[in-house]
């Protein structure tokens, strides 16, 4: 009932324009979300919104659920996507994933993938997603190192530098590549046994952790259609580490649906990758181990599916969790360095220029002097200090080249910096603190950069 009230005081305070507050989550690990899925599975399940086309909104279907709930879902959708424009806009996705996260809604990413037969971009047609391969073409695109092979693994490449960025930024991502491998609409699926749809989630999985890749949730995905078959498209226990089903020949799941989930699962976590309808509070009470669902962004709104009354009513029930009613422990913080020079690309110290403490002083590169304009102190709660102020990403911009400058500390994204191996990640962008052009010579500006691993975005912190 608490709840309830709650939530009418929040969505009486979205209407007359007042956000509710965010609940910030932590860098954090594909392990901590899996045992956190664990943890609520049978107590509690986590509401979810997709956000499909265009990835230029990527918020487009979770505002509509603010709408009707007054309420954030606990779970971002968002996809990859096939057409040009969705393409082109996957940089603006990929960061409202990493801003999500860091408000405190769970991320969960799928790919509606062009055929490997094709270009990066396609249609939603014969030629492009509902293609069918042939039999020919499907042996060789299970077999390594073949032509059809190699043009699936570039293909899959095309997302390294995004899901690295997730990575850089503490974002652990529920994952859910080859979705619905049981029913063959999509050029992927349809294809039982060893060599087939599920020996591609493999291989997905494989080329992916053979990428450092290790901030990946690997969702594995069915839908409501031959579930005595299950097993037919299990990869095996060390290929998943969630099982989901998606709800679209019925609206809601059988019981026995929700028990070969369960049997297929063998005791991993299950949930609802895709529903139309918002499971009512009376499923979840009978089927209790959903540990999150997904609505499919416009289905929300659709009346053959939803109406308000229904959404609003499973959203505060006390055992389903909106953004703000949980976080996801075991994450990692930024470590607290102590104070003292952080040292970069050729031995040579972080710096404030001229020892300014003008708000915009330009940060770079300088020979190591031992003077205050190179004494940080880098604390746990994230920022980097200097000079009374803090280091700060211009703008918030996730722009590659962007300056990172002093400013006076303002508790926000742009100031938050976390420790990944040798470099330190602005989560906001989930970009690096990097030296302009690996240059070393004195003065040269420091700027964020999409994450590479090169010598210049490598930083000793003092100890």
């Amino acid at each position: 009932m608490r709840k309830a009230i709650a939530a009418a005081a929040i969505l009486l305070a979205a209407i007359v324009g007042t956000p509710a507050p965010a609940q910030a989550f932590p860098a954090s690990t594909r392990s901590a979300l899996v045992s956190y899925l664990s943890g609520i599975s049978g107590q509690y399940t986590i509401t979810g919104q997709h956000n499909r086309e265009p990835n230029s909104d990527p918020t487009k279907w979770t505002r509509v659920a603010q709408g009707i709930t007054g309420q954030t879902p606990g779970l971002w959708g968002g996809d990859f996507l096939f057409a040009s424009s969705d393409v082109g806009a996957r940089q603006t996705m990929v960061s409202e994933a990493i801003r999500q996260w860091q408000g405190g809604s769970l991320v969960a990413l799928t790919w509606h993938m062009c055929p490997p037969t094709v270009g990066s971009t396609c249609g939603w047609d014969s030629n492009g997603v509902l293609s069918h391969l042939s039999d020919s073409q499907w042996s060789q695109l299970v077999t390594d190192g073949s032509a059809l092979n190699t043009a699936f693994k570039n293909r899959l490449n095309e997302a390294v530098p995004y899901l690295r960025q997730l990575q850089n930024a503490g974002v652990p991502v529920l994952f859910r590549p080859v979705h619905e491998m049981n029913e063959g609409w999509s050029w992927w699926g349809g294809r039982p046994g060893a060599n087939g749809s599920r020996k591609l989630f493999q291989i997905v999985h494989d080329y992916y952790v053979g990428q450092g890749l290790s901030n990946l949730v690997w969702v594995w995905n069915v839908k409501d259609v031959n579930m005595g078959s299950l097993a037919d498209y299990w990869p095996g226990a060390s290929y998943v580490d969630v099982a989901t089903l998606d709800m679209w020949v019925k609206l809601a799941p059988s019981a026995s649906d929700y028990q070969a989930m369960l049997n297929v699962a063998g005791g991993k976590p299950i949930a609802l990758a895709e529903v139309g309808q918002v499971p009512s509070v009376a499923l979840l009470n009978a089927q209790p181990r959903w540990t999150y669902f997904m609505v499919w962004a416009e289905y929300l709104q659709d009346p053959g599916y939803n109406t308000n009354a229904n959404v609003q009513n499973t959203y505060f029930n006390s055992r389903v969790l909106v953004r703000g009613e949980f976080t996801v422990p075991g994450g990692s913080t930024p470590p607290a360095g102590g104070t003292g020079p952080i040292k970069g690309l050729a031995g040579k110290c972080l710096d404030v220029a001229a020892s300014g403490t003008a708000n915009g002083t330009k940060i770079q590169l300088y020979t190591c002097n031992g003077t205050g304009a190179q004494n940080w102190t880098v604390g746990s709660d994230g920022t980097v200090r200097a000079l009374g102020k803090c280091l700060d990403v211009a703008g918030g911009t996730n722009a590659d080249g962007t300056k990172v400058q002093l400013w006076d500390c303002a508790g926000n994204g742009h100031q938050q910096w976390t420790r990944a191996g040798q470099t330190l990640v602005n989560p906001e962008t989930g970009k690096c603190l990097d030296v302009t052009g690996q240059n070393s010579a004195d003065g040269t500006q420091i700027q964020i950069w999409t994450c590479n691993g090169q010598t210049n975005q490598n930083w000793t912190l003092p100890a």
